[in-house]
């Protein structure tokens, strides 16, 4: 059993039937579980999730009520657990930061892979594999590749 992280643009495409890519991010999450494998989230995914599902249309969000929002993170947490957060993140954080010498926004990504590692979760599904660092034991999948096995 494989244990995949759904990163936050899958889980906004999943959530969102008018996306474009609905239907990807909805098969690539079916076949993972349908195959006996685990999907995870983490309060980072739902935080970014909350930003976008909640900022106005006009500059690039999704425009939900507050109320909508709550009840699709609800629904999220029903499907799918929750890694917690640890003491071990923050130090597996700033060592991938700082060895892998990751500035800026991308450092918010960089976190992803930190709990994962604490985890020991081995696969993060996400549209946008250039977003993270190469990290061992980590192997980032895209949908499509569900997809195609």
């Amino acid at each position: 059993m494989t244990r995949y992280l759904l990163d936050t643009n899958v889980v906004l495409r999943f959530c969102n039937p008018s996306d474009v890519q609905f239907n990807l991010a909805t098969e690539a999450i079916s076949r993972l579980l349908s195959q006996g494998d685990e999907g995870f989230l983490t309060a980072q995914v739902l935080v970014e999730l909350w930003v976008v599902a909640t900022r106005p249309v006009e500059v690039n969000g999704l425009g939900w009520a507050v109320e909508e929002t709550r009840s699709t993170i609800d629904q999220l947490l029903n499907r799918f657990p929750l890694l917690e957060e640890s003491s071990q993140i923050f130090p597996n954080w700033l060592e991938l930061v700082t060895v892998n010498r990751v500035t800026g926004k991308r450092t918010h990504d960089v976190r992803i892979v930190a709990v994962m590692l604490a985890h020991g979760v081995t696969h993060l599904l996400t549209f946008n594999p250039s977003d993270f660092i190469a990290s061992a034991g980590i192997t980032i999948v895209r949908p499509q590749e569900l997809l195609i096995s």
